[in-house]
């Protein structure tokens, strides 16, 4: 059927194979198509255009399903000049045609839509019966966005129950209902938090853009080799101070029940007020520092400098105060008022020699990485954003896990390159002995006083990164001992595979939830209700503002006063009378 001809006697397996074959055939050769007579066991249509001879019949055969054509008269002579849109072009054809493009490719826009239908059928359809087609078959693909708030609670169920200790809790809001927040830990990633990575946490949020919107929120770390470590997320209806404050209350609580003593964490975020006081309130003996990607993005958008930028990099890797106040003086010469800006973030939260925790020289959160996981499922129901990241999150502990056996060093990768650099440069220094653990370390361009018993060099290097310097390397190797033993341990292959010891386990297909379990019958029966919230993204392309230049280049009119004979309001705005009034009464104040 690719030509799109029919001829008397052809087969088809049912009346629906038969509709759509003449409906294809109608788009594809551009004429309309108007149907006469249409049931389950006939079909008799024409030509839509007026005089065009064109006729086709077909009936079902006896005792079978099958139809088949029975007449076919007349060619057309109607010039065939449907380009502009198409009766038969409806909607649910559309879906039937990018159905598996929209499995393939998430994000196929509308527009993408009709290109492609243009390009193969050679007819225009509007934009938003594209959006619309859309719509329902993301639907007919992967549910309703209805379906997955209703389904949150069992489906939370089936996380905890194939993943044993992990923690999926939905909170409603409301007599009805309405769904409020989602929050998810497996646990896996929480055991793997503490036993395996860094002890610093970064916080952000990513727009939903499904039908009732919503922010997820998510909690990231890093593992001994820098990687991005999801440790939680969740999703809320609206992002506020309250949102971040339950949302670290619930990470709290995460954490409290899988370790004696609270680890000492270090926070990094954008540094909005709700972030900040959230942190304080609920992890009150934690560092808070802000993101550097966050800071130095801001900086460019507000000052369109890449200079600025530049230097603000160079400030925030300083280990020494020359270094700094250099490097800001460089910002103040180049713009006081990026300067001044600047001065709204104190320097303790941002820059890496005043900060007073931990950050191992992690001066950016990897936020933005765990969000490119689920960029591609924003649109989807609230459930399918879910599996993403778990299926993410499933394969991902598994290569990470695989790709550790074959590292037989005593750090992992990037803390090993860095280990043998220093190493190298460490044996072109002269070491001079103070005592058992003081040292001093000349170089050809310093010296350096290293104390190995508190980890410490005069550089700042070691106490910032974690990792002994090329100074306190030189040092350690003067007396003999183990460099690498000097090393923080979450630097090291067996915290790695610490982390990623534990398996994230798959999670059964809606299809098989009432499969699992001794009493599947009281699954669905004690699950509540969740119904979604009541905000929800209005229909079709959000409206832009847009500028026009006319209206740019165009003599602004001046408004003019016939009371007062001044510009810039009208009679009916104006406020003589009032100044008179009071001008009257000045003489009067004592």
């Amino acid at each position: 059927m690719e030509d799109h001809t029919f001829v008397v006697g052809q087969e088809f397996p049912d009346v629906k194979a038969f509709r759509n074959a003449i409906k294809e055939a109608a788009i594809a050769q551009h004429f309309e198509l108007r149907i006469v007579k249409g049931d389950l066991i006939r079909y008799f249509a024409k030509c839509a255009s007026e005089g065009c001879p064109w006729r086709i019949r077909a009936v079902k055969l006896p005792s079978a399903p099958t139809f088949t054509i029975r007449s076919l008269e007349g060619t057309h002579t109607c010039g065939k000049n449907a380009q502009n849109g198409h009766h038969q072009a409806s909607v649910d054809w559309i879906v039937s045609f990018i159905e598996e493009r929209l499995r393939d490719n998430i994000n196929y826009k509308p527009k993408d839509i009709l290109h492609d239908i243009h390009k193969q059928y050679g007819i225009i359809i509007p934009y938003k019966q594209a959006w619309r087609a859309k719509e329902r078959g993301l639907a007919a693909i992967y549910g309703s966005s209805e379906e997955g708030y209703c389904m949150l609670p069992t489906f939370c169920e089936q996380i905890k129950k194939t993943n044993p200790g992990s923690i999926a809790e939905v909170f409603t809001t409301g007599a009805d209902n309405r769904f409020q927040r989602l929050f998810i830990s497996f646990h896996a990633s929480i055991c793997g938090f503490l036993s395996g990575c860094l002890p610093i946490v970064g916080l952000g949020g990513i727009q939903l853009k499904s039908k009732y919107l919503g922010t997820l929120l998510s909690a990231t770390a890093f593992d001994a080799d820098g990687g991005l470590f999801p440790l939680a997320f969740g999703i809320v209806d609206t992002e506020n101070d309250d949102s971040w404050i339950w949302f670290l209350s619930e990470l709290h609580k995460a954490l409290e029940m899988n370790s004696e003593k609270m680890p000492q964490l270090t926070f990094l975020s954008d540094g909005q007020k709700g972030t900040l006081d959230a942190v304080r309130r609920k992890f009150p003996n934690s560092c808070q520092a802000f993101c550097m990607r966050y800071l130095s993005e801001s900086i460019s958008k507000e000052f369109k400098n890449s200079r600025l930028v530049h230097l603000l990099w160079k400030a925030a890797y300083a280990t020494t105060t020359t270094a700094f106040k250099e490097k800001m003086a460089e910002i103040e010469e180049a713009s006081p008022e990026a300067a001044k800006w600047i001065q709204q973030f104190p320097p303790s939260r941002w820059a890496l020699l005043y900060f007073e925790g931990t950050r191992y020289g992690h001066l950016s959160s990897n936020i933005e990485e765990f969000n490119r996981w689920i960029l591609d499922a924003r649109e989807l129901p609230i459930i399918q954003v879910v599996e993403q990241i778990h299926n993410k999150l499933m394969s991902e502990f598994e290569d990470r896990r695989t790709r550790s056996h074959s590292w037989f060093s005593v750090l992992a990768p990037s803390a090993e390159t860095r280990m043998r650099e220093v190493i190298s440069r460490a044996s072109t220094y002269q070491v001079l002995r103070s005592d058992e653990v003081e040292f001093e370390v000349i170089s050809a361009e310093r010296s350096d006083i290293v104390n190995i018993g508190k980890h410490a060099c005069s550089c700042r290097d070691w106490q910032l990164y974690g990792i002994p310097c090329a100074h306190a390397a030189a040092a350690i190797m003067s007396c003999r001992k183990d460099v690498y033993a000097f090393a923080e341990k979450c630097f090291t292959v067996a915290s790695y595979c610490e982390a990623y010891s534990e398996e994230i386990y798959p999670i059964p297909q809606k299809i098989d939830w009432n499969k699992f379990g001794e009493a599947p019958s009281t699954l669905n029966e004690d699950a509540q209700v969740v119904r979604p919230p009541k905000f929800r993204r209005p229909p079709g392309r959000p409206e832009k503002k847009r500028i026009c230049v006319e209206e740019l280049n165009r003599e602004k009119h001046t408004v003019h006063c016939s009371r007062c004979n001044q510009t810039g309001h009208y009679k009916t705005t104006c406020k003589a009378d009032i100044m008179k009034g009071i001008e009257q009464f000045e003489p009067c104040r004592i």
